[in-house]
């Protein structure tokens, strides 16, 4: 827009600008995905639809562009994801705002937006007090309500609302599960222990590779996160969801039962796991928690849990902890260019509109292009 001619501010809540993002970096700023579109698209799940026309005007490819002209390089890694060549969020950032700078664009720190004012300007909170601003046009980019101590606190939600904007509910997405309690011993030894090398999947459903983390109240990571809308929806559905687990899904059943039918003599059941299946550590914990009893005793019964040990899961963790939001303002609420049908002149974009993908470059790349 300033590169347009026009004049333009940008306002946020916070002593600085883009602490989400940078918060993205940590652990590698993984900016999109160098899949091939369509299953980029499928990505996006029911939304795709709705996302599509974002995409074409700005894709995963230009996207980089506009990072390497920047001054910021990337690369591809082996998953396909692609990143900064420092894998850093800040230099990204930094050169970012500098453009901004340099194209016009006044930033104001500590300045909230509260909503409006019954004459229609908007509500700005800064140190001074109260500013009412009459812009030719707004742009809203709020964000979901995911780490509110970086900004993203989802106030905005009700005052959105009280427009008559249609806004679903905001819930937690790519994020840890509950269940209903561990065993101490689970708990106390075992929690933040990675499950390296299995696969996970709804019960009834196909199951994918990865690997996720034990916690305290339950599980999480990458694998789970892949899985979380269909778990979530399932938990709204019925109050809980049932996730299986492969702990050795480069066995087949059959492998498994032959092994475990060996003698093991005076060996401990843990020892012959161990030395028969190299099920040990946080794996052999999960299954003594979650098989039942009786499995121990018969080889048949112990492989099926193994290939698929049942997980219930009754919760997400609190939407504050989520890498990222579902729901937000719906796509019947916005015409084509994202302007507010209800409130001419104010558009939305990014992770507050109603939308959600996995992670990998998904999330970034629809918030640039909705911008």
């Amino acid at each position: 827009m300033s590169q347009a001619g026009l004049n333009v501010d940008l306002y946020d809540t916070m002593p600085s600008v883009g602490r989400k993002f940078l918060l993205a970096g940590v652990g590698g700023m993984n900016i999109t995905h160098s899949e091939p579109y369509p299953a980029f698209l499928s990505r996006y799940a029911e939304r795709s639809p709705m996302i599509a026309p974002f995409l074409r005007s700005f894709s995963a490819d230009q996207l980089c562009q506009w990072i390497h002209a920047l001054g910021i390089e990337t690369f591809v890694g082996s998953s396909g994801r692609v990143f900064p060549t420092d894998m850093k969020a800040a230099p990204l950032l930094r050169a970012w705002l500098k453009r901004l700078r340099d194209a016009g664009v006044t930033i104001h720190t500590r300045h909230r937006w509260l909503g409006w004012n019954p004459d229609g300007s908007l509500r700005i909170a800064c140190a001074d007090g109260e500013k009412a601003l009459n812009p030719a046009a707004t742009l809203l980019a709020l964000g979901g309500a995911s780490w509110a101590r970086l900004g993203s606190d989802g106030a905005w939600l009700p005052w959105l609302q009280a427009r008559q904007v249609e806004v679903a509910p905001l819930q937690a997405a790519n994020c840890g599960f509950e269940v209903s309690a561990w065993s101490d011993l689970l708990r106390d030894k075992f929690a933040g222990a990675p499950l390296k090398n299995i696969a996970m999947g709804l019960h009834g459903h196909a199951l994918r590779l990865g690997e996720c983390v034990l916690t305290g109240t339950g599980v999480e990571g990458s694998l789970v996160y892949a899985l979380s809308a269909q778990i979530r929806e399932q938990i709204n559905l019925r109050g809980s969801a049932t996730v299986d687990i492969d702990l050795l899904p480069g066995k087949t059943l059959t492998d498994i039962q032959k092994a475990l039918s060996k003698p093991r003599g005076s060996r401990s059941m843990s020892k012959h796991l161990q030395s028969q299946l190299g099920l040990d550590g946080a794996k052999a914990a999960l299954l003594r928690e979650l098989a039942p009893r009786e499995a121990f005793a018969d080889p048949l019964l112990l492989s099926e849990a193994i290939k698929a040990l049942p997980l219930p899961l009754i919760k997400p963790r609190p939407i504050d902890e989520a890498i990222s939001t579902a729901g937000g303002v719906t796509f019947e609420a916005m015409d084509e260019r994202l302007m507010l049908r209800q409130l001419p002149g104010v558009f939305c974009a990014g992770e507050m509109l109603d939308w959600e993908a996995p992670t990998g470059g998904y999330l970034l790349t629809a918030c640039f292009a909705s911008g």
